[in-house]
């Protein structure tokens, strides 16, 4: 199943100008153009607890039995032989008709660079990550490995999100002094769909937990 989208996620790894605080964002795609974004900074929390100060998760579905659908399109690119012919064939109407789904506002226009960016991925790359994504809520959900991580976590959702049942965010309240944010009126892609809103949180999440640098490097 495509995308599992977990379209933006920020991982503060130090105040503001250190070289390793980082952002990362994978757009929302009917196929996610990378692994989702908030199995990744969870991972680096994991595996780098020294670099990562706080996390924020947008939209992140935090297990999958959480996930709705990527569509009638998403779920046939992974149907053997004609997932491949579908991709090796996508056309911009294809493409859009996968990646509605990521949005929920009405009237919104879906950029045309976020078409180009699926349109550059290879069939390989889409269902590789997919399947690595899966394989690691699997083995555990986002929030159990949060819990324990003990690191300041905000989590935005919208509220009408059609690939993640926004319900699910709840489960994030488990993780000690965790924020958990629903957005009315957007979807899958609060960042994209209502960018003021999103960002007010993001910022004053970071400048709340934003740690000098010598403190960041130990």
């Amino acid at each position: 199943m495509p995308d599992r989208g977990q379209p933006g996620t920020f991982v503060q790894a130090g105040g503001a100008g250190d070289p390793r605080q980082c952002r990362h964002d994978d757009f929302p795609t009917g196929p996610d153009p990378g692994p989702p974004g908030g199995s990744v900074a969870t991972a680096l929390a994991e595996q780098r607890g020294d670099l990562v100060t706080a996390l924020a998760l947008v939209d992140s579905g935090p297990r999958l039995d959480a996930f709705i659908s990527d569509g009638f399109v998403g779920e046939l690119l992974f149907v053997p032989v004609a997932g491949q012919l579908l991709w090796r064939f996508r056309t911009d109407g294809l493409l859009l008709r996968g990646l509605a789904t990521a949005f929920s506002r009405p009237g919104y226009r879906i950029p045309p660079e976020l078409v180009e960016d699926v349109r550059g991925l290879t069939y390989h790359s889409l269902t590789t990550t997919s399947k690595a994504a899966d394989a690691y809520l699997r083995q555990r959900t986002l929030p159990d490995r949060l819990a324990v991580l003990g690191k300041p976590l905000l989590v935005i959702f919208g509220q009408d999100d059609r690939r993640w049942r926004s319900a699910s965010a709840a489960g994030y309240r488990t993780v000690p002094g965790a924020t958990v944010e629903l957005l009315p009126g957007a979807g899958h892609s609060p960042m994209l769909e209502d960018p003021a809103r999103t960002a007010a949180s993001l910022l004053a999440f970071a400048t709340a937990h934003d740690a000098p640098p010598d403190a960041a490097a130990g």
